[in-house]
């Protein structure tokens, strides 16, 4: 087996096992306890010791970890990733009986998704109920593992212009199967069932839709891997082990993991949120520092904002840049944006070109057509609140916002070692 597919094998089974962002951060914080990392609470004092190791997380989706070096602290090594991916999310009261005889769910638009690869596909339901039990609160992972449900096309015959382009409509072509007859009022008992607890105990839900095949290989030589929600599972999954891999010199190393990427990061717990500079701000207070020490650090300090790119597509080469070209397997893509919707420039570039170079690994550059309108992601907010210099980057994929992506079995690896190059300086 060589690195790359280790690397990816690793990966695949992490998204497996994350078909939510609550579910992702719970795995990060397990792999981040095997390490020996500590987890801190918000609502308690920080207690950190130089050459430790923490972590916190924020309403069971977003995560932040960080290593304290042994030295004096010339300031902070960052990288920041998001755990949700545009889905489907379950509605309130979800059950609508159809024809007396089907039994579908609510669903609502989570993110800027491709709509038709999810339907005819099995499809099942994950996420966290919040219950009261026996007076006190408590919030529960939830995961259907089974094929439950399926979203079924209209038949050609009933739509002989179907392959001449489909606009769906959210409410009514995209509501999913889950029953026939007479499990009408079973779904919340199925969900509680699949909680442990009772469906009474359930005051709250956040449940949301995921595709049921997992992920693997393709090529002859298993060159490329599909997987659901490689974005950005595929970046926060690299930073994090190449955190957990890596020994901190000056600086102290921290890995930001947000939610709601997707829907425009701005909660409490997204990188629109003060979840980042919060946490600075508390680890300055726990090693004796101040206000202008805090400053003065951040001042020195970098951030690396980890989001996927958009790979030229063998099929539509057109709608790529004409001499800024990524491909998979061809390394870590550095993103650019005239009007700075990411946030690299010349001297965070450099930077990042140099850990590439020092780790051993390939790097890429990306722009949009400049005809084409992109996307924004985390870097140019998280430096609103956090003002460091700081290089978008990404792994190189195709298809990307559909429930099943592909990428280069290459590339996750390429990732770690970038971090570890980063994080060990």
């Amino acid at each position: 087996m060589s690195k790359y597919t280790d690397s990816s094998k690793k990966l695949l089974k992490f998204i497996e096992e994350s078909p939510t962002c609550f579910h992702a951060v719970a795995n990060l914080a397990e792999m981040l306890k095997k390490a020996g990392f500590c987890e801190l609470k918000e609502t308690d004092k920080y207690k950190v010791a130089k050459g430790g190791k923490y972590f916190v997380t924020r309403n069971d989706s977003s995560i932040l970890a960080f290593v304290v070096p042994k030295t004096k602290v010339q300031g902070y090594h960052i990288s920041a990733a998001h755990s949700d991916s545009p889905c489907f999310k379950i509605k309130e009261n979800p059950e609508i009986v159809a024809e007396n005889h089907y039994i579908k769910l609510n669903v609502e638009k989570y993110g800027g998704m491709i709509d038709s690869p999810w339907l005819d596909r099995p499809l099942s339901v994950a996420g966290r109920v919040v219950c009261k039990v026996k007076n006190k609160w408590l919030t529960k992972l939830v995961n259907i593992k089974k094929d439950l449900l399926i979203i079924p096309n209209l038949a050609i015959h009933m739509d002989r212009e179907i392959n001449k382009g489909k606009e769906y409509n959210a409410q009514t072509d995209l509501a999913p199967l889950y029953a026939l007859g007479s499990e009408a009022g079973s779904f919340m008992e199925l969900i509680a069932k699949g909680a442990g607890v009772k469906a009474e105990e359930i005051y709250g839900h956040d449940l949301f839709l995921y595709p049921r095949t997992a992920g693997g290989f393709l090529g002859p030589n298993d060159e490329m891997i599909y997987s659901p929600r490689l974005d950005d599972l595929h970046s926060a999954y690299g930073c994090m082990v190449g955190l957990i891999n890596a020994e901190p010199k000056d600086y102290i190393n921290v890995c930001v993991v947000f939610d709601n990427e997707e829907i425009g990061s701005g909660t409490k717990q997204g990188a629109d949120s003060t979840f980042l500079e919060d946490n600075l701000r508390r680890i300055e207070i726990a090693l004796e520092g101040d206000a202008e020490d805090l400053t003065r650090k951040i001042a020195g300090s970098f951030l690396i904002s980890s989001d996927n790119a958009h790979a030229v597509h063998p099929n539509h080469p057109e709608k790529a840049d004409p001499t800024n070209r990524p491909f998979l397997n061809g390394g870590i893509v550095i993103k650019y944006h005239g009007s700075l919707k990411y946030a690299t420039d010349a001297v965070s570039a450099a930077k990042m070109k140099d850990w590439c170079k020092k780790a051993k690994v390939p790097f890429q550059t990306y722009h949009n057509r400049s005809d084409l309108p992109g996307g924004s992601t985390l870097g140019n907010i998280s430096t609103a609140h956090v003002s460091i210099d700081s290089v978008d980057i990404g792994l190189p994929q195709l298809a990307m916002h559909s429930c099943l992506e592909t990428a280069g079995t290459e590339d996750v690896y390429n990732l770690i070692e970038a971090m570890k190059s980063f994080y060990s300086e």
